[in-house]
């Protein structure tokens, strides 16, 4: 059986992409996502262009509580030293019901750099952006309403060093498989030509 990797460098489409992935369990899932390159997901971002675009419910599933923390293992494509590329992102429904989730970045980074609050949006209604991806994780935007319990204090993205990260920029945000979307990152309108990939943690958090 080809690995993760083989089916990207051979540009495989996303749906054979998506039968591999869904084949395996959560653990392997991830095991398979932690080798992929830059490069890789470069590809994998590509090849989910083709995919069935994303809703909100693909980040918190129909029937989640409201303020009830979803969390997404990532794993990114920045310059960093291999334990630092590891995060989660953690999404919840807003009590107010509005179409829309209230979500931030926990890992090994989150005590220096901060926890990296965001809105996520469909990007329905704005053609340059829905050619991103369906839904965008939006930093110019953090919760503004009640968020779960036991997350951290909401914080402006223009506050601390993580302003040199999240600060003025968006994920945006491709399905891959069942569990597994791939985001693309840009500050403003600018592609910064770096990835991540998240998978669903089974049961939603």
């Amino acid at each position: 059986m080809p690995e993760l990797i083989d089916l990207l460098r051979q540009n495989a489409p996303v749906a054979r992409v998506a039968e591999y992935l869904d084949g395996l369990t959560h653990d392997e899932r991830l095991r398979a996502l932690s080798t992929t390159t830059r490069a890789d997901q470069r590809a994998l971002y590509n090849a989910a262009s083709a995919a069935p675009a994303l809703t909100l419910d693909f980040f918190v599933p129909s029937g989640t509580p409201r303020r009830v923390a979803v969390h997404h293992k990532g794993r990114n494509s920045l310059p960093l030293p291999s334990p630092l590329r590891f995060f989660e992102k953690r999404f919840a429904l807003p009590e107010d019901g509005s179409a829309r989730l209230f979500g931030y970045n926990e890992g090994l980074t989150r005590s220096w750099i901060g926890p990296g609050f965001f809105v996520a949006v469909p990007t329905a209604g704005n053609l340059a952006w829905q050619e991103r991806g369906a839904v965008v994780i939006d930093y110019f935007q953090v919760p503004d309403g009640p968020v779960p319990d036991g997350w951290p204090r909401v914080v402006p993205n223009s506050k601390g060093l993580q302003s040199v990260v999240y600060d003025g920029t968006r994920d945006f945000m491709r399905r891959v498989s069942k569990d597994v979307s791939i985001g693309a990152a840009f500050k403003g309108e600018k592609a910064l030509d770096h990835y991540f990939t998240l998978c669903r943690e089974p049961g939603g958090a």
